[in-house]
């Protein structure tokens, strides 16, 4: 096959290698164009590089700067690999493709350090292209060159030019990859100093936070999250730059400076718990707090919500911070029902709360509990014989209205000790029971 050329016939290059489909669509084009235009042309490379340069800077905002230091290395560089390689390709097509893939990377990789966008970059890989363009149409022209020829090259450039972008956005998302992977382990390891058991100093704190872009706080609540089977096929987390995330433990966990109103949409289903909003220093115990909210939740004593706010449930995480202890407590306060039936002791333990939280008249804790007044007169006069003087000690009444509702919320009402202490009427007021029914 023939193609015209400086007003006579060239014939066609055949690449073996092309045939056998091993070239990119770039080099099948650069394949097909007479390598004498390469030779007549590449005196042209240098005012092309300029010229590229020129056109880059002036079109593209991110490039408007002094042309000097690792920006004029990288972007002279890239450039003449670019057009060098060009003419290269047009002459021999067989060419090794190693060094300027090399170069392209590695300028893919800068742009991404040097803070630049993957649009810019692309942008000025097309820019360069048009103007490499047409120094070819205008000198190919005049140097006799048939517009079929021509509108070959032009394609061989566009196709190159996508090669070029496809190994530098290489280079670029590489770049990008690590340093992300390199910034979420500094983020990691910077939940895990904030969350550890001894406080690390606050120099430690601002140095680390310095490198993995998190505004550092004064204050934090920290989000417990329920473990999932599936929670590595789960949509990451996205709230932002200032939340630091673990959803890989077994404990996942958030640690945010302002929960309020971001978590549930991004949660995507994970039951959740908000800690109470602390000083810095004290974020371990916030998630303290959060993982006992959602453990209380998983057991029904909370109640079930996609998030649960420890702020509003204080009490009850504060009664139930220590369930051995305030078992303890409720065994040696609540002794005095021991050798009454189950339905007995509900019968005054619910009078005595009632009473306890009230502290109202006979008819007020009647309506509360729906019975008769002289029901209530009755069970109060049992519990003076059982309780005695310690319904008027302030000491014994909160001590036993932190085991009533200790009871009450872990619903073990008949889990009492059954002995009476020494000395209490518990069998009398069990007999006096009977008979009120």
């Amino acid at each position: 096959m023939t193609i015209p050329f400086n007003g006579g016939l060239v014939r066609q290059r055949t690449a073996p290698r092309a045939e056998r489909g091993e070239y990119s669509a770039a080099r099948q084009l650069w394949s097909s164009i007479p390598g004498e235009l390469a030779e007549k042309m590449a005196p042209l490379s240098g005012a092309m590089v300029r010229d590229v340069i020129r056109e880059i800077r002036r079109a593209v905002p991110a490039y408007a700067q002094p042309l000097e230091g690792k920006f004029r290395e990288v972007l002279v560089g890239a450039v003449e690999m670019a057009i060098v390689k060009c003419f290269d390709n047009i002459a021999n097509p067989d060419a090794a493709q190693t060094d300027w893939q090399a170069v392209l990377r590695y300028s893919g990789r800068m742009e991404y350090l040097e803070g630049r966008t993957m649009d810019s970059l692309q942008t000025a890989v097309r820019v360069g292209a048009r103007v490499v363009w047409r120094h070819l149409s205008e000198h190919g022209r005049a140097m006799g060159v048939a517009t079929d020829t021509l509108f070959v090259v032009a394609d061989a450039i566009f196709a190159w030019v996508d090669e070029l972008c496809r190994v530098a956005i290489e280079g670029y998302s590489e770049a990008q990859a690590n340093a992300s992977g390199a910034l979420e382990r500094r983020r990691r390891q910077l939940l895990k100093l904030v969350l550890a058991e001894q406080p690390p100093s606050p120099q430690s704190l601002v140095d680390l936070a310095g490198t993995t872009d998190w505004p550092l706080p004064e204050r934090v609540a920290v989000v417990a999250l329920e473990y999932r089977e599936d929670q590595h096929q789960l949509p990451s987390v996205t709230l932002g730059r200032d939340v630091l995330v673990d959803l890989e433990s077994s404990t996942p966990c958030l640690v945010v400076a302002n929960p309020a109103g971001r978590l549930r949409p991004e949660l995507r289903g994970r039951r959740a718990a908000v800690g109470p909003t602390v000083p810095l220093a004290q974020a371990r115990q916030s998630l303290a707090c959060a993982r006992r909210a959602l453990g209380l939740v998983r057991r029904g004593l909370l109640p079930a919500a996609p998030v649960t706010w420890c702020d509003d449930h204080l009490a009850t995480l504060a009664l139930l911070s220590d369930e051995f202890l305030v078992g303890q407590l409720s065994r040696r306060a609540l002794a005095a029902f021991a050798g009454l039936t189950v339905k007995q002791r509900e019968r005054l333990e619910t009078t005595l709360l009632a009473w306890l939280e009230t502290r109202g008249g006979i008819g007020e804790i009647a309506n509360r509990l729906d019975v008769h007044p002289q029901t209530v007169r009755y069970r109060m006069h049992q519990l003076e014989e059982l309780l005695g003087d310690r319904l008027a000690d302030p000491d014994e009444r909160l001590t036993l209205e932190i085991a009533l509702r200790a009871r009450r919320l872990l619903g073990r009402v008949g889990d009492v000790q059954q002995v009476p202490r020494a000395g209490t009427p518990a069998k009398r007021a069990s007999n006096q029971a009977n008979a009120s029914g």
